[in-house]
């Protein structure tokens, strides 16, 4: 069985005003720097599915950049349109539950519909909430919530990076930081520690993390770098960092435009089974053709037959429920 943990789609309702039918294409910009790119893939979930069926993709867990950053009542609609979707496609869509994770017990109200009147088995939230890292003791109560429901949570990059405002340097390498520096904070701030059985997929892949842990796990020698006493700086996990990737975390195999190669490097550093496939349809991928080429490159990786069966579907079919 392949599931593909990084389908996006945005309801209908809430792109029809951002793109004509006459246009192709349109990105938003935000700040000066483009945030989102806009087109009728987004919407058309009748494609979707014929381009998994060619693809061979048995299933897809959906999140939405439309609920990703937006308020209570924008994510209550995304989540009634994923639900309506799961019951058109029963067994093909996968929903997420979407909430403004700093939105109160409003919030943490929607996390419980999502979990026990929608059926939804994990929740999406951005790497970045507004100002907020995830080692926030402020997302604390959301935490609580969704360890307490039992959920996953699918960690996206966050749509806007306007810090960087040249050359679409924010999706094209922003984002990638961010994914970075926000695994090091759910594993150095504490926040695997605190809730033990909450389980988390990093999309793509980290961030590309694998290419600079030789970099990264040495500044957690805190003796080394004269910052043990340091309140921030000197914090370290309970445990040693790796044992956070190769126990605690899954990453996916999205955000690289379907190229085998960023699997490749991610697989010196991290265990195959720590990874579950993913694709970031239909943003970076928009038809089947790099679908089947990410597939086929998996399936031919020098690895054991039941590790590549982990990666495309196995390691993560307990998340949502299979």
């Amino acid at each position: 069985m392949i599931i593909d943990f990084h389908i996006h789609h945005t309801p209908y309702e809430l792109a029809k005003d951002k793109i004509s039918p006459e246009e192709t294409i349109r990105t938003v910009f935000k700040d000066g720097a483009p945030a989102y790119t806009f087109h009728h893939n987004l919407y058309d979930l009748e494609y979707q599915i014929e381009c998994m069926d060619k693809a061979g993709i048995d299933a897809a867990v959906i999140s939405s950049g439309a609920g990703l950053g937006a308020d209570l009542e924008q994510c209550k609609f995304v989540n009634d349109k994923l639900r309506e979707a799961e019951i058109k496609y029963p067994g093909r869509i996968i929903g997420l539950t979407h909430v403004p994770q700093l939105g109160g017990k409003d919030a943490l109200a929607e996390l419980t519909r999502g979990a026990k009147e929608l059926g939804f088995k994990g929740v999406a939230m951005p790497s970045i909430v507004g100002d907020t890292e995830l080692d926030s003791q402020d997302l604390y109560p959301f935490y609580e919530k969704v360890s307490e429901l039992g959920q996953f949570i699918f960690v996206h990059p966050a749509l806007s990076q306007d810090r960087y405002l040249d050359f679409d340097l924010g999706r094209s390498a922003g984002r990638e930081f961010q994914m970075c520096t926000t695994t090091i904070r759910l594993i150095n701030g504490g926040v695997l520690d605190d809730f033990p059985d909450l389980q988390f997929i990093i999309s793509h892949l980290g961030g590309g993390i694998a290419a600079i842990l030789g970099r990264v796990e040495p500044y957690n020698d805190k003796e080394f770098w004269g910052t043990a006493d340091h309140p921030r700086h000197g914090k370290l996990p309970q445990k040693p960092f790796r044992y956070y990737l190769e126990n605690r975390l899954l990453f996916d195999t999205g955000g690289f435009f379907g190229n085998p190669n960023a699997v490749k490097c991610a697989l010196v550093e991290l265990k195959p089974e720590r990874l579950v496939f993913g694709t970031d349809y239909p943003q970076e991928i928009r038809d089947e053709k790099l679908i089947i080429n990410l597939r086929d490159g998996i399936k031919d990786l020098p690895l054991k037959p039941e590790q590549i069966a982990g990666i495309l579907g196995n390691n993560g079919r307990h998340l949502i429920g299979l």
